[in-house]
């Protein structure tokens, strides 16, 4: 869990309370999912969980602690995902199919899923989610950084190369919540723009 996502008031050490902050998160992200973050009420979240509202201050002090655990849930996923597509890449055709392939599973996953939809429209309106998604750019940036080295036989600016790969990354963010906030059409014409974009980048990155 990032340092930021440390809003928890009470982190659940026995099986039972980390059962009940499950529910608790899988209740909120139905209810934001129907009715969006902003009219998503404490007392009815306790109530649909299942738990005295006393229950869920508890563990959560407050509605932006919940988008924040939620956030933090997503970012590390999204982590595992990037990690595992590119651990095993050992060429620059594959390092390119591999992003490539990434970009477009996101976006369909964004457009599936509201809460996630929900958690980005609101990143920049809270400084604490904005800081989270510096953070994760870098964790992913480190990780683009590391193949591209890999590709290259640790042939290339580290430096340099990070702070390339750290703009694909966030700049890839930003793709992303605009994508989804335009129709459908417009927002598949947004991704593709970004991979031509980005397949210029690698082709001077990955060029030994």
């Amino acid at each position: 869990m990032s340092e930021n996502a440390k809003t928890m008031r009470k982190a659940p050490s026995q099986k039972r309370s980390r059962e009940r902050v499950e529910n608790i998160l899988k209740v909120a992200c139905e209810l934001i999912s129907a009715q969006g973050s902003d009219a998503m009420k404490m007392g009815e979240l306790a109530e649909k969980a299942g738990v005295s509202i006393g229950s869920l201050y508890q563990y959560f002090p407050d509605k932006a602690s919940i988008i924040h655990a939620l956030a933090d849930r997503y970012n590390e996923e999204s982590q595992h995902c990037i990690e595992e597509a590119l651990t095993h890449v050992m060429d620059a055709k594959g390092f390119v199919a591999a992003f490539e392939q990434l970009i477009d599973t996101y976006y369909e996953l964004f457009l599936a899923e509201p809460v996630i939809c929900d958690i980005w429209t609101g990143t920049q309106a809270d400084k604490t989610l904005r800081d989270m998604e510096l953070e994760v750019s870098r964790a992913n940036a480190a990780l683009l950084t590391k193949t591209i080295l890999r590709i290259r036989n640790n042939d290339g600016d580290h430096n340099a190369l990070a702070a390339r790969c750290l703009l694909i990354m966030y700049n890839g963010e930003a793709t992303m919540r605009l994508a989804i906030s335009v129709p459908a059409h417009e927002g598949r014409e947004i991704i593709n723009s970004y991979k031509r974009m980005v397949q210029r980048e690698f082709d001077e990155m990955l060029r030994v």
